[in-house]
């Protein structure tokens, strides 16, 4: 950690508690909801009188935990250092009272315990966030879960069997899953400290600006690289989870398992969707995405998103109004400006307290306008030009994770300069906003059939080569795939890629983008598609930084964003088949 003066440091654990403090109202939702999932796991086979015992101790130590944390974060006459230490002691009861969880896995399925491994990881991995990477009080929380469900594996079953090696690596994978938070951690809290430093310096003194100004330079350069590292190393386990949640849906289970693992797996899909902002943004910026427009309709385009965004509406009391011509068509890209309407009728919804919503088309000479109309907060004429920015928010001065990340305006910007079209705005502090949209008329005529996409069956049988360097994604893919019936040879390296595609061609190869080494994937197709022409190929990848997706984009090849969800998956490999069938030479298929 980078030290400054006692004020500053004096400052920075200041901040931290109070970033504790706001955590831990937060915090007993999700490990709550967990722990009552270990325990509908454990009612049926365990002594109800343990599992009760367990929960009311788990649900008593969070609230004691956010009682105490609250008083700690005020300042007082104690040294914040000290209520730090109190802070991690009660960070390693948390973890010491829900690592007893291992206590029931004697009486578990495999099934049931691959789901409790699976919870814990989750916390583990959320504590990273929630602690801002402070290793005392991280480490507190951390290590007790780690350890236990490690050691739950490495004996098999509480010790009534034989222990498999399966299960002694993946307490060996458990304990380096571990290890690898804990590194990042070490990051996360230094981007914390370099945030809360700059803060403190540019209100110290005009004579200090310029000091203050570099550091903030050294800041943003600094969390640019950790979001596209942090991003590649979270986006591996959650593609692992996704797989094999997918893998586990195709399996024989009773009606709570199955109710679990699709909890789970829509779990994985909100954090894939929170995720994929940033990666927005960085392809975005790197230019890769591409424009595809074709003439719509707008009338029953725009029910549809507004129906899928009825429940959030409701939910807070609004009315979403709609109000569209039969003969509203335009020309544009109808998947792009969807993400356009859509952040801009989420804000709307996000940002309105009472009252309504209303998106109302009309025409303007050769102009098809779309308005979102809300009645709520309104914003301030000299803050309209920095809605815009990146991570600007209106009215949420301590970064309340629920509104969002603030990107989803930065969004709306680069996608209307990307579309070619104008986004208008006017507001009036406390009495709602007006987005506008004018969009380019399209002749009737010109609309083509707008059938539904075709629904997504059983893959033909196929021999899939999977290139990754990690053990657990191919085990995962291998998972996944074999359930639709396929033939699944997974390797870790090039050379290994290549010896096994020329003992048997594969059809198709699902390959990583960053492997091992100087290893890469782009340049393993780019060998195997020498040793075997015609070979069909899909790249997948966590990396979020915007050289890396330019890198990825030219290679020309269908491109998957970790974590991949099945039907993902599954669309990918099918593209990636249908287009090796329409490619006219040999030529076209070298060319990656």
């Amino acid at each position: 950690m980078a030290r400054g003066s006692l004020a500053e440091q004096a400052a920075v654990d200041e901040e931290l508690l109070r970033l504790l403090a706001r955590q831990s109202r937060r915090l007993p939702y999700p490990v709550g909801v967990s722990a009552l999932v270990i325990a509908a796991m454990a009612w049926g086979s365990v002594p109800h009188g343990w599992v009760l015992g367990w929960i009311s101790l788990v649900f008593s130590v969070l609230a004691f935990r956010r009682w105490a944390l609250q008083r700690l974060a005020v300042p007082q006459h104690r040294p914040a250092r000290k209520r730090l230490r109190w802070a991690s002691g009660l960070s390693a009861l948390n973890g010491i009272v829900y690592s007893a969880s291992v206590a029931f896995v004697p009486f578990l399925s495999d099934y049931e315990r691959m789901v409790q491994t699976i919870l814990l990881l989750g916390l583990c991995a959320g504590s990273v966030a929630t602690t801002a990477g402070y290793w005392p009080v991280l480490l507190s929380f951390l290590l007790p879960l780690s350890l236990s469900n490690s050691l739950a594996w490495s004996l098999g079953g509480g010790g009534q069997r034989p222990v498999t090696w399966l299960e002694l690596a993946l307490a060996g994978l458990i304990l380096a899953f571990a290890w690898i938070l804990a590194g990042m951690a070490r990051d996360a809290y230094r981007i914390f400290v370099d945030s809360v430093l700059i803060r403190h310096q540019q209100a110290s003194s005009n004579q200090q600006l310029s000091l203050a100004l570099e550091r903030a330079e050294s800041a943003i350069s600094a969390k640019t690289r950790f979001l596209a590292a942090a991003s590649h190393d979270l986006r591996q386990p959650m593609h692992t989870l996704s797989l094999f949640g997918a893998a586990l849906m195709r399996r024989p289970l009773d009606d709570v398992s199955t109710g679990i693992v699709r909890s789970m797996n829509l779990a994985v899909q909100s954090l894939a969707a929170q995720m994929d902002v940033l990666l927005d943004i960085s392809k975005l910026d790197a230019g890769v995405v591409q424009v595809k427009p074709r003439v719509f309709g707008l009338q029953l385009w725009l029910a549809r998103l507004c129906q899928e965004m009825q429940a959030a509406a409701n939910g807070k009391g609004l009315a979403l109004e709609l109000g569209c011509p039969a003969d509203a068509f335009v020309e544009t890209d109808p998947v792009l400006l969807e993400r356009v309407l859509r952040n801009l009728i989420d804000n709307a919804i996000k940002y309105t307290d009472q009252g309504h919503i209303s998106v109302m088309v009309e025409r303007d000479e050769a102009v098809w306008r779309v308005c979102i109309c809300d009645t709520g907060r309104g914003i301030a004429a000299d803050e309209q030009a920095r809605i815009f920015e990146e991570f600007y928010q209106v009215g949420n001065p301590e970064r309340d994770r629920a509104n969002g990340l603030g990107l989803g305006l930065s969004i709306v910007a680069r996608l209307v300069d990307l579309l070619d079209l104008h986004l208008g705005l006017s507001s009036v502090l406390g009495q709602g906003c007006r987005f506008s949209l004018g969009l380019e008329a399209a002749e009737l005529g010109l609309a083509p059939d707008e059938a539904g996409e075709p629904s997504a069956g059983q893959l033909p049988h196929l021999h899939v080569l999977v290139l990754d360097d990690e053990a657990p994604v191919r085990e995962a893919m291998a998972a996944l795939l074999q359930g639709y019936g396929c033939d699944v040879t997974a390797v870790g390296s090039t050379r290994e890629a290549i010896l096994q595609s020329l003992m048997r061609r594969p059809d198709i190869v699902l390959s990583d983008l960053r492997l091992r080494g100087a290893d890469d994937g782009i340049s393993a197709l780019r060998s195997l598609r020498s040793a075997l022409p015609g070979l069909p190929a899909v790249l997948i990848t966590g990396d979020t930084a915007p050289e890396r997706l330019r890198e990825a984009h030219a290679a020309g090849l269908v491109l998957l964003h970790k974590p991949v969800l099945e039907a993902q998956l599954l669309g990918a490999i099918r593209t990636a088949l249908a287009e090796q069938t329409k490619s006219a030479s040999p030529d076209s298929q070298l060319n990656i």
